[in-house]
């Protein structure tokens, strides 16, 4: 692990790029497509529709049914996925290494020659509208939902990836080809893989069927968000539990604070030794689930608190959660809790380059967001220069009650959620 990583990247004459990472110890390698829009670069009018172009490719291929697309790396042992984003959309398989021409043919195909018949969009609306349903019944996720909705309102970042039953029914073949062809170009596409590979070989088979293409404009683009403190209570009868999401302003991907900010939210509610963990939990009893995590985009960021707990007790966690904020501003983290956070953080980013998937999914990240590879031991360095000061500075800026988000949702029987609760 102490080898300096070796990565080579090319880029087509259409804008194409392709870079890769030989992991020789390992029999496997992992490969993707990643595409630059996803759904931030949608209208209100046709949200969820990048998704739903995800959906729509392995429903068939010029050269594929929906039943060989899911045979094809299956029957090899192999695993294949997809997942759409705000900022992006990927298409990504793990196969052995004598797999990897057959799962790029498969990927490959996917990205060129879907075909959007027009009776399979009809059948995936009605699958899409269920995992809406399915998430709408998800407690957990509807918080969150519900208060990105609100924080960054009226900005593509706050609609949702799935979109609204609205949107996916009024989808049109014609609309969802339209916004194939616009973000479906090579000089939005990126594709890296990682693994017991070779870096010509995967430009060759690359090259193949993408060197042709022309790129194609970029299309429209959305400012920064700003962000608005809303307060917000959802009651929903059926839930046993009330489920509790603060939110307040974070730094974007980019800024030069982000490892500050990770070893924050470590301290604060990033794993079972973190201050909300042992003190909600542990000591008081009050919540099974609660912790912290960051929301970072290109031009702006969200730090969250989650816990579920009984309605009895759902004014005391806001408390003690704002309690905790006071704590990080009014003193200084110990040198304990801060050396632990820097370990945890350095020991996970370790542990995450043993797998192919972890470091094809890092070089897209570092290409579309930086432009440039950062060394393990310049990113290490980064998290051990995050001193003391630098987190009380940056808690001092972020928990501030008038800019906290919270949405509450449960069965709440007139519970009433006020701003001075959040009180910090």
């Amino acid at each position: 692990m102490n080898e300096p990583r070796v990565i080579s990247r090319e880029v087509l004459p259409n804008g194409m790029v392709i870079i890769t990472e030989p992991m020789p110890h390992v029999r496997s390698v992992s490969v993707g497509i990643w595409n630059r829009c996803g759904s931030r670069l949608e209208s209100k009018a046709h949200s969820g529709v990048a998704h739903f172009i995800e959906h729509m490719v392995f429903k068939g291929t010029e050269r594929r049914s929906a039943e060989q697309i899911a045979r094809s790396v299956d029957s090899i042992g192999g695993m294949m996925d997809a997942y759409t984003a705000k900022e992006m959309v990927c298409f990504n398989a793990k196969v052995l290494d004598e797999h990897l021409p057959l799962a790029w043919e498969v990927l490959s195909d996917l990205a060129l020659r879907p075909l959007f018949d027009s009776e399979e969009i009809t059948r995936e609306k009605e699958v899409v509208l269920e995992e809406i349903k399915m998430d709408q019944d998800n407690p957990e996720y509807l918080v969150h939902e519900l208060l990105i909705q609100n924080f960054w309102r009226d900005h593509p970042l706050g609609q949702p990836i799935l979109g609204t039953p609205e949107t996916v029914r009024q989808f049109s073949r014609e609309a969802v080809v339209d916004s194939f062809r616009r973000w479906y170009a090579p000089n939005h596409l990126i594709v890296t893989a990682a693994g017991h590979v070779e870096h010509a070989r995967v430009v060759e088979l690359v090259s193949e069927g993408f060197a042709g293409l022309s790129p194609v404009p970029n299309g429209a683009t959305s400012a920064a968000p700003g962000s608005f403190p809303v307060l917000a209570t959802q009651s929903k009868r059926e839930l046993e539990q009330v489920h509790i999401c603060i939110g307040v302003p974070s730094v974007p991907l980019n800024d030069e604070r982000r490892y500050a900010v990770a070893v924050l939210n470590t301290i604060l509610g990033g794993g079972m030794s973190s201050r909300l963990f042992q003190n909600i939990r542990e000591r008081q009893g009050l919540a099974y689930a609660v912790f912290s995590e960051l929301t970072p985009y290109s031009d702006a960021g969200l730090l969250t608190v989650y816990a579920g707990t009984a309605l009895e007790k759902t004014e005391k966690v806001i408390g003690l959660v704002a309690q905790e904020f006071s704590n990080l501003k009014r003193e200084p983290v110990t040198e304990e809790e801060l050396r632990r956070a820097k370990d945890h953080l350095k020991g996970s980013l370790m542990l995450s380059l043993e797998s192919t998937g972890a470091r094809m999914s890092n070089l897209a990240r570092q290409e579309m967001y930086f432009g440039r590879f950062f060394t393990l031991d310049e990113i290490l360095d980064s998290i051990e220069s995050v001193t003391r000061e630098s987190l009380q500075d940056l808690a001092r800026e972020f928990f501030q009650p008038e800019q906290a988000a919270a949405t509450v949702v449960g069965n709440l029987n007139g519970f009433e959620l006020r701003r001075e609760q959040l009180a910090c």
